[in-house]
């Protein structure tokens, strides 16, 4: 070496000199810059990142979904629908929610390839901060709390209501929802089933489907009369069928009968992968995410009035007339 002249320094990052070192791929010697040879440095500031053809955790689940056991389905169901907080639940809790066992949790992912669950965990934490980030790389800031971390038990309920109202009115079609209510407005007749829980539904619909004068009838069990109502089902009339969790079998036997039967069908479900959600030529999605012991329903109420007031608001004043009427009989 010249004296006088500076030693030559490698001018590679050092995240890559280790990388390098600890995978093995070239030795020291290889790794270090020739004496006489100019260093080169990486461009790195110039490579431009795109995107890349894998499936993302949800797509891979929908891809795959009639592959797995229905226990297995009811976790990819609230994955796919609820893929922020499963980034971020043990697999105790994701069990808990999806109305399964822990084991399910850990044979689901290793059945999309995964080791175990926190594998799966990690590539659904990367696919919900990708789906935050903007084009500029700027994550959005969600809105404060509505109550602070050391919440009650209340408010945690109440706050989870909150949020699933406000999940429901982001996932709605407004194509999906404008198709149901001039479907129900015109239809010569309306069956609306659901069973246990979203028997309440189902009845309270016709409730307010009562007031504006159109003919409905609700199939809460599979008890004769209910089956009657069912086989008079042809192409005049109009299914709407309901759905938490995993369907009832009726409502899942309804919606493919009216289908058989060229009749309209709504599915209105708590997950976009639903059987009954499969069967529905309209799909109105609710969320019903809770930390209680019972699904929330908040949303699906509001589902329920929404669409009711849709069918008004077509025309308020014979429908006005119409509930007056009603009211005075």
């Amino acid at each position: 070496m010249p004296a006088g002249r500076a030693p030559r320094i490698s001018r590679r990052p050092v995240a890559q000199r280790r990388t390098w070192l600890s995978t093995g791929s070239c030795s020291s010697a290889e790794c270090a810059p020739r004496e006489g040879t100019p260093a080169v440095r990486a461009n790195q500031l110039r490579v431009k990142a795109t995107g890349t053809a894998a499936l993302t955790l949800s797509a891979e689940i929908r891809s795959r979904f009639d592959e797995f056991s229905r226990s297995q389905k009811d976790v990819g169901q609230y994955i796919v629908d609820h893929l922020d907080e499963a980034s971020f639940h043990t697999a105790e809790e994701l069990a808990r929610r999806a109305n399964t066992s822990s084991s399910t949790v850990v044979r689901f992912a290793q059945a999309l390839g995964f080791e175990g669950f926190p594998e799966l965990q990690a590539a659904a934490r990367d696919e919900y901060r990708r789906a935050r980030e903007g084009d500029d790389g700027v994550v959005d800031v969600p809105n404060p709390p509505l109550f602070p971390i050391d919440q009650t038990g209340f408010e945690a309920a109440l706050a989870a209501d909150h949020v699933n109202v406000e999940e429901t009115a982001r996932k709605l079609d407004r194509d999906e929802v404008e198709a149901s209510v001039d479907l129900i407005a015109h239809a010569d007749r309306i069956v609306l089933c659901g069973t246990d829980q979203m028997a309440f539904f189902a009845s309270y619909l016709r409730h307010l489907l009562m007031l504006l004068d159109l003919r409905c009838e609700v199939v809460a069990s599979p008890s004769q009369e209910g089956l009657a109502k069912l086989g008079r089902i042809d192409e005049r009339t109009v299914l709407v069928g309901f759905s938490a969790g995993r369907p009832h079998p009726l409502v899942v036997r309804a919606m493919k009968l009216a289908r058989n039967r060229r009749a309209a069908t709504i599915a209105i479900a708590d997950a976009t992968l639903s059987e009954v959600a499969k069967l529905g030529d309209h799909k109105l999605f609710y969320s019903s995410n809770s930390p209680a012991y019972v699904r929330s329903h908040s949303a699906l109420l509001s589902v329920v009035q929404a669409l009711a007031y849709g069918i008004y608001a077509l025309d308020e004043p014979a429908y006005a007339d119409r509930i007056k009427a009603f009211r005075l009989k």
